[in-house]
């Protein structure tokens, strides 16, 4: 009998495919009452696959007293309660490496875009107004100073793309990291101080929460740039929207956001921040490796081995 899987959000169509063909696959996503179905199928599911962002509740793993992984397609574990995994046995996968060029690619591209004013050249364009009208100049972006929250493999990432650019690179993290060259500040706000750009490259989680604050826009400034394509929680999003509509802050182009997919109002309304519905690695190769790693950790674990990418 093949193993009870419950999916929590779509997948590639190929993915859910190869899914369907090894298990039984019960899919929460689409459901009119999630609850009903959990209670029927709940006793007999051995994985949950989802997403970095829905990730798996506490109330949802309790239903599922077989459960045995769960699979997440991506690199953030802050929706998952990592401890109660542990304490309850249950295995927890991540598809790292995989999406870290396509997500750095979107840190530069996030930046260009709002300092060069692509997407508002791009509407000016389409809507017929080039003739006898201008546009606004842009910043420019080669030679200036990019500050990156996080130097994990993203971050990372983003500074070797940057360095193409030949900017001044610093970082802050939780402590200085032995054998890097870039310039370390301890705290964001004094990062910021010293940037041009901000790249939001921090992992999700209690201990990020709001640490980009009304303190570290200000610190960055009304010419400086914020690039958010970590979590919408590492940024305190009433005070980036209050920063930008005061202009106190020069710019923002964001891929997540605090209340996904809810986006404040004022922000859609802003010609200097880019918007995103969280695409960062939304690439066709890279959610292919993605899925390979979810379908390749699936099967480890109901084989009796170590999944290839396991946290827990």
């Amino acid at each position: 009998m093949k193993p009870e899987i419950l999916l929590i959000e779509p997948m590639m169509p190929e993915t859910e495919a190869q899914l369907d063909a090894a298990y039984q696959v019960h899919r929460l996503f689409g459901q009119a009452n999630p609850s009903t179905l959990v209670a029927e199928v709940g006793p007999r599911i051995r994985a949950i696959v989802t997403g970095g962002g829905s990730g798996a509740s506490n109330e949802l793993v309790d239903a599922l007293p077989a459960l045995e992984i769960i699979a997440i397609n991506g690199i953030g574990t802050d929706a998952v309660d990592l401890e109660r995994a542990r304490a309850r046995g249950v295995r927890v996968t991540t598809t790292p490496d995989v999406l870290t060029d396509d997500v750095a690619d979107m840190a530069i591209a996030l930046m260009l875009a709002v300092s060069r004013r692509l997407c508002p050249g791009d509407r000016f364009v389409r809507e017929g107004r080039w003739s006898g009208g201008h546009v606004p100049l842009g910043r420019k972006v080669s030679g200036k100073r990019l500050g990156i929250l996080g130097l994990g493999r993203v971050g990372r990432a983003i500074a070797r793309r940057a360095e193409g650019f030949g900017m001044t690179i610093a970082y802050t993290d939780l402590r200085l990291i032995e054998g890097v060259e870039y310039h370390y500040h301890p705290t964001p706000e004094a990062l910021a101080r010293e940037s041009d750009f901000l790249a939001v490259a921090a992992s999700g989680g209690p201990g990020s929460r709001g640490v980009v604050n009304a303190a570290v826009l200000d610190a960055l400034g009304p010419e400086g740039v914020l690039m958010n394509v970590a979590r919408g929680s590492v940024v305190d999003e009433p005070a980036l929207v209050e920063a930008l509509s005061a202009g106190r802050l020069g710019g923002a182009g964001l891929d997540v956001f605090a209340h996904e997919p809810e986006v404040p109002p004022a922000l859609r309304q802003m010609e200097n921040v880019v918007l995103e519905p969280h695409q960062a690695s939304a690439t066709v190769e890279t959610r292919r490796a993605m899925a390979e790693l979810v379908l390749r950790n699936l099967e480890a674990q109901f084989a009796g081995r170590e999944p290839h990418t396991a946290v827990v």
